[in-house]
C-alpha cells in the first residue's frame, strides 16, 4: 500500500519530511516552495487515491498560482504537528 492510499499515512509521511527538513536547517520559505512544487507535480502526474486528495486536486486545478501557493502553505501548516517522529 502506498502512502498516497491513506490520508492519515500521507499526512504522517509529509509531517516526517517536514520535520526532517526543519532539523536540517531548511528555511520556512524553502519548505513552502518545495510544498508548492510537490503539489504541482502531484496535481499533474498522480491520480488522487482518496477523497481528500481528490478535493485538493480539484481545488488546485482551478486555483491561480498564488492560490496554489496558499494551498501548499496550508498543507505545510496542516502536517507540521504530524509525523511518526513526534
Amino acid at each position: 500500500m502506498s502512502v498516497l492510499d491513506n490520508w492519515s499515512q500521507w499526512k504522517d509521511f509529509l509531517g516526517d519530511r517536514l520535520n526532517q527538513a526543519k532539523s536540517e536547517g531548511m528555511s520556512q520559505n524553502v519548505i513552502n516552495d518545495m510544498a508548492y512544487q510537490v503539489g504541482d507535480y502531484l496535481a499533474k502526474q498522480v491520480d488522487p487515491k482518496n477523497e481528500q486528495e481528490r478535493v485538493l486536486a480539484d481545488l488546485w486545478s482551478v486555483a491561480s498560482p498564488e492560490e496554489q501557493h496558499a494551498i501548499a502553505n496550508m498543507m505545510v501548516k496542516l502536517v507540521q504537528n504530524n509525523g511518526t517522529n513526534q
